[in-house]
């Protein structure tokens, strides 16, 4: 496995990750598949799974999808001391809907349960904040991860759904390695808004979430002839020609395709050996 330097951090992990959202959604598959799933991403050498304390069905089931990572990586037969585990903080399932909170209260506390999801035995790898939340300032909602890093909580710091603006505020607070924002072929604002350009420049990590559109629109990359020629031609998935194509957008970008089978984790892999050249790259460009 390819492996780079997560931002500035000095910590080198797999160049492509593991989201692990699927596996503890509202269609989740079995417990017992989904370990199966983690086991064979770290066979390939993945070492960067993300996930969130809201990867979950509801409030009743927080923090699912970290007591799974978890229960996977402890029950693994070989060495995951070098895997990095990224959580975030800052939504709310209410009834299965998702919604914002930025109250220090509440972000303070769920670092903590994230921490004993995660194990308790070290620090949390990298703890996000989700998504800011207009009834707090970024300077009140990061001071509690400020606080946990402090304490030995939390290891390094990323935000997510931030603008260039947000980051340069949240980093006068606190040191921040990683931005996640979307990016697929559907949304591309990272490309216009100055994100993904702030990330380069200032060394951060780029964690693309939803990078084949989501589960709604996933399948919709059949229908972009520029994709489904180029992965007939290379003999591979259109998801693998995606995740070439954000690879090539910029060093900075890690993608972090979810997965719930093992099937579509040895997929996504198999995009480290995909190369797109210039004229192929604009080619998806001129038709997303």
């Amino acid at each position: 496995m390819e492996t780079k330097q997560l931002g500035k951090t000095g910590v080198f992990v797999s160049a492509i990750g593991l989201g692990g959202m699927p596996m503890s959604i509202y269609n989740r598959p079995p417990q017992s598949q989904s370990i199966e799933v983690i086991h064979r991403a770290l066979d390939l050498g993945i070492t960067f799974i993300d996930t969130a304390d809201s990867y979950c069905k509801d409030e009743s089931d927080k923090h699912h999808n970290e007591r799974l990572i978890h229960q996977a990586l402890a029950s693994y037969k070989g060495d995951v001391s070098q895997v990095v585990v990224a959580t975030k903080g800052g939504l709310m399932r209410p009834n299965g809907n998702w919604t914002r909170n930025g109250k220090p209260e509440h972000l303070r506390e769920t670092i903590r349960v994230s921490f004993e999801a995660l194990g308790g035995a070290k620090p949390i790898d990298i703890w996000q904040y989700h998504a800011p939340d207009s009834n707090y300032t970024i300077e009140e909602s990061l001071k509690p991860a400020k606080e946990a890093t402090e304490a030995g909580l939390i290891r390094f710091v990323g935000v997510s759904n931030f603008s260039v603006e947000q980051i340069k505020r949240a980093r006068d607070v606190v040191d921040i390695v990683s931005v996640q924002n979307q990016y697929s072929p559907w949304e591309r604002q990272p490309e216009t808004d100055g994100v993904l350009k702030y990330c380069e420049q200032e060394g951060l990590a780029f964690l693309p979430w939803s990078p084949f559109g989501g589960s709604r629109r996933h399948q919709d990359l059949q229908d972009i002839p520029a994709i489904a020629q180029l992965a007939k031609e290379k003999g591979v998935s259109v998801y693998n020609i995606v995740l070439a194509w954000l690879r090539s957008k910029s060093s900075s970008i890690l993608p972090i395709p979810g997965a719930s089978k093992i099937s579509s984790i040895e997929d996504s892999v198999n995009a480290i050996n995909v190369k797109l050249s210039d004229e192929e790259v604009k080619k998806i460009d001129r038709a997303t």
